[in-house]
């Protein structure tokens, strides 16, 4: 949608857009306009990157134009590391790793780790999502990720997109292409109150009552015949395209300006909300969003690193690194989630591309000096203080809006954060000029979880958990404050910009 139709905020904010914030190369904080200007970006993010694959596909444009070098996991990376390089890697289209290496650094040094998870609640396209025409209207078969496809789904416009596999006709090989139908394709139409009980139901059955309707098809009740190519399957006998909803096939197809069907292999499509994110409130403070969980913290931690490399990091001796990850949301067992060998490989291969590789050079204990030496932030979204609801939360631990980042505890394991991360980080505040929150639920209230106790543990690196506030959590549209994007960057900045030397004094 082009930006003068969408309403996202006073005039005033506009020239910021194009502000270049900290560019100094001794300017290690963040003014208040500097904290504005990511307010529209991140509106933009969010809008113009409905799935996962686009967001990653986002994060990587927007890396190399930085002058960020993207790696291939399949090549040898021990001549392509080069001191005070940026760089990053991509697993499955859907995760994200970027780092970049100080200009003193030797083999062994700390790590400034950012975790987040770059996957939100959506719905799922099923493998053979085509479903028998019901009283005229022409439905599509998907599946909730995670805890998606409640009752804040109901009767919103809704696009489709995603990942398709298409084979290159003169070389045979199979490329992914992103695709988006981002005006609104299906619905999942509420039961008017009339209809009494069934409309009520607190519980519907998100298998047979909230089914999307995606078009409409009277040929049985106008004794019409059914067009040639949805009686002759798209691509012909056997392919992937036989067994999809052929106008569907077609809208997508045309997208890409794909003309033979067979040369589609497969895809991956999520179904999403394709309201844009856009600002809100009497003075425009807040921000009214789909998918915010947890493309926030992946966005400021993605432009803190960007920040970050200035002229201030050419005496780093460390490694500076932000992970986004897919399938958090569902527990993070994939090999593009935070729980698989990502993360901890990519550390191994830069501490590898710089040992001397003489054969005194034991590996391994470089790689748990890394591990000993660095501190990861797992940041994911917390709690933001419900006003309706002020008697669920735990007194002096409800974050507000507008405020800052939320550091988050639980006594049971569920997040990383103990007393040394806790004063680790709040020195790193003290220091560029963030003020930090805190959110713990209560003991009467079931705790999330997060990727930190994973990774943490697997690396046994210091770590804790702290996140952008947000209201709404795991409704289908969430709101936050309007300078939080840029609260986030400016406290993850500053985590890269002093690590060192807050490290030294632990």
């Amino acid at each position: 949608m082009k930006e003068e139709q969408v309403p996202r905020g006073p005039p005033d904010l506009e020239p910021l857009k194009t502000k270049a914030p900290y560019n100094s190369a001794s300017d290690k904080t963040m003014s208040q306009a500097d904290v504005k200007a990511h307010t529209n970006p991140f509106l933009d993010f969010i809008t113009d990157n409905p799935t996962v694959f686009h967001a990653v596909n986002a994060v990587s444009k927007r890396l190399k134009d930085q002058g960020f070098t993207g790696l291939s996991a399949r090549d040898a990376w021990s001549q392509k590391l080069k001191k005070g390089g940026k760089y990053y890697v991509e697993r499955n289209g859907s995760s994200i790793i970027a780092f970049t290496i100080g200009s003193d650094y030797k083999a062994g040094n700390g790590a400034a780790v950012i975790a987040a998870h770059i996957d939100a609640l959506t719905t799922k396209v099923k493998p053979i999502p085509t479903k028998a025409t019901k009283a005229g209207y022409v439905q599509l078969g998907i599946a909730p990720y995670a805890g998606a496809l409640n009752k804040t789904w109901w009767d919103r416009d809704l696009g489709i997109g995603g990942k398709i596999l298409v084979r290159d006709g003169k070389t045979g090989k199979i490329e992914p292409r992103l695709v988006k139908l981002d005006w609104p394709i299906a619905r999942i139409p509420t039961l008017a109150p009339h209809f009494g009980a069934p409309a009520s139901n607190p519980n519907p059955n998100p298998e047979t009552q909230m089914v999307p309707i995606i078009g409409l098809d009277n040929s049985d009740l106008l004794g019409q015949t059914t067009p040639s190519d949805d009686v002759f399957p798209l691509g012909g006998p056997n392919s992937f395209t036989s067994t999809q909803p052929p106008r569907l096939v077609r809208a997508l197809a045309s997208k890409l300006d794909i003309t033979d069907y067979s040369t589609i292999v497969n895809w991956e499509l999520e179904v999403f909300d394709t309201q844009p994110a856009q600002l809100g409130g009497l003075d425009h403070e807040f921000i009214f969003a789909p998918r915010i969980d947890d493309k926030l913290c992946s966005y400021a931690a993605i432009e803190a690193l960007i920040a970050s490399t200035n002229k201030s990091h050419d005496n780093n001796s460390s490694i500076n690194i932000v992970g986004c990850f897919d399938d958090e949301e569902i527990g993070s067992l994939l090999r593009q989630g935070a729980r698989s060998n990502f993360l901890p490989s990519t550390i191994e291969r830069i501490v590898a591309a710089f040992a001397d590789g003489s054969s005194n050079t034991n590996m391994a204990d470089l790689v748990s000096q890394t591990f000993a030496k660095g501190f990861m932030i797992s940041a994911d979204v917390s709690h933001a203080v419900n006003p309706n609801y002020l008697d669920v939360y735990l007194e002096n631990h409800a974050p507000r809006l507008n405020v800052g980042v939320a550091v988050q505890a639980d006594p049971n394991g569920h997040t990383t954060t103990n007393s040394v991360s806790t004063a680790f980080l709040q020195r790193v505040a003290d220091k560029c000029g963030s003020v930090l929150q805190v959110f713990q639920i209560r003991n009467d209230s079931r705790s999330g979880g997060t990727v930190g106790p994973m990774l943490s543990s697997a690396m046994g690196m210091r770590a804790i958990d702290a996140g952008l506030p947000q209201l709404s959590m795991h409704s289908i549209r969430a709101t936050v404050g309007d300078r939080d994007p840029g609260l986030g960057v400016k406290l993850f900045k500053g985590f890269f910009d002093f690590f060192e030397e807050v490290d030294g004094e632990f």
